[in-house]
């Protein structure tokens, strides 16, 4: 059996934690490291649990952290780890982002036996937006959210952004966030990348890049369901702990607006979920994670209660509450802001 292990970096995720494992490990994924750090949910008290039972690797990344912060840190914390370097392929996710594989069995061995050429695929985000929803419930994010971006997107840049799936054979030696870092320059040439739809990518993604080529469709063998938003009340809680790269910097309107798409309907991971249900369920039947599943969603709850008593979010969710869904650009639209974009990076690489 191919062994493939995510990655992992949460921070009072506790309420989210076993619909996520229970999704990845049904789309095959049969290991998993995660990094805590600063957890006043109780998640780190979960993944200890988990640990006991065997799900997964639990490393706690409490700091000090370098210049890199809390997510990179963690990232070589897990590079030591057993279940990274002993795995056939890699992938770094994040606690809102859902593999929906759509070809064979719906499964990560299915994508890579459809690619067998392939060394490193990148699973594009499809951005899911927060289509009205204003209180958090204790559902899985993948049947409350199901409108998302149009497949043909053609702003802004990061919605073509990726994670990347890739064979653990010494090509890159450190985890990245989006894409594998330090590449071996004795082997890198070898590497072949494809997109989502199975076509090959040019050879600058083997050193660099983190968007698919955008304006196109990169979904048909595989994508990555985004949920960055989720609902108002849920996307205060997640203002509070800033950003997952840059944990200093409050999310505010701008984020929203970037990622709130509701453009089209798209159930397609539904059909995953007869199996992540039995996962799901075996994971609840354990009393003691089940307790403390729980204690994370009052958490969550109360944490929301709390800041309401705070003005800056009070404002911010009276902004989500007024603020319509966003409109995509059509194409002649987005040109004009692209070609501006191309101009500035061009001028940054010519300047002394």
């Amino acid at each position: 059996m191919v062994q493939i292990t995510a990655v992992l970096t949460v921070r009072n995720e506790g309420a989210y934690l076993l619909d996520w494992i229970a999704h990845h490990r049904a789309c095959g994924i049969t290991d998993f490291v995660v990094l805590s750090n600063n957890c006043q949910d109780g998640t780190d008290d979960m993944l200890d649990r988990l640990e006991v039972m065997g799900w997964l690797t639990h490393i706690r990344n409490d700091g000090p952290y370098d210049q890199g912060g809390i997510q990179f840190a963690g990232l070589k914390l897990a590079d030591k780890a057993e279940a990274v370097t002993q795995a056939d392929w890699l992938l770094a996710l994040d606690i809102d982002e859902f593999v929906n594989v759509h070809v064979g069995d719906r499964t990560l061995p299915a994508l890579i036996e459809a690619l067998p050429e392939a060394d490193a695929i990148a699973l594009t985000w499809r951005l899911f937006g927060n289509n009205g929803v204003l209180h958090y419930e204790d559902t899985p994010i993948t049947r409350q959210f199901t409108r998302a971006a149009p497949t043909l997107l053609y702003w802004p840049w990061r919605a073509a952004m990726f994670k990347t799936l890739y064979r653990n054979h010494g090509a890159y030696q450190k985890l990245g966030v989006h894409r594998p870092r330090d590449p071996d320059t004795t082997r890198i040439n070898q590497m072949q990348w494809y997109d989502g739809e199975g076509r090959a990518l040019p050879a600058q993604f083997r050193t660099r890049q983190i968007f698919t080529p955008y304006g196109r469709s990169n979904y048909a063998l595989v994508q990555l369901n985004h949920y960055p938003l989720g609902a108002m009340e849920s996307y205060v809680v997640k203002a509070d702990r800033g950003r997952a790269v840059h944990a200093d910097q409050m999310l505010g309107l701008d984020y929203w607006i970037e990622r709130n798409f509701n453009t089209e309907e798209d159930r397609s991971i539904a059909q995953i979920e007869p199996r992540s249900d039995v996962i799901r369920a075996q994971l609840a039947a354990d009393s003691v994670l089940d307790t403390l599943h729980e204690q994370a969603v009052r958490w969550r709850r109360t944490r929301f209660e709390t800041l309401m008593l705070q003005e800056p979010f009070r404002a911010l969710l009276g902004r989500l509450m007024m603020t319509p869904p966003t409109r995509p650009l059509p194409l002649n639209t987005a040109k004009f802001l692209v070609a501006h974009a191309k101009r500035a990076r061009e001028e940054a690489a010519n300047t002394p």
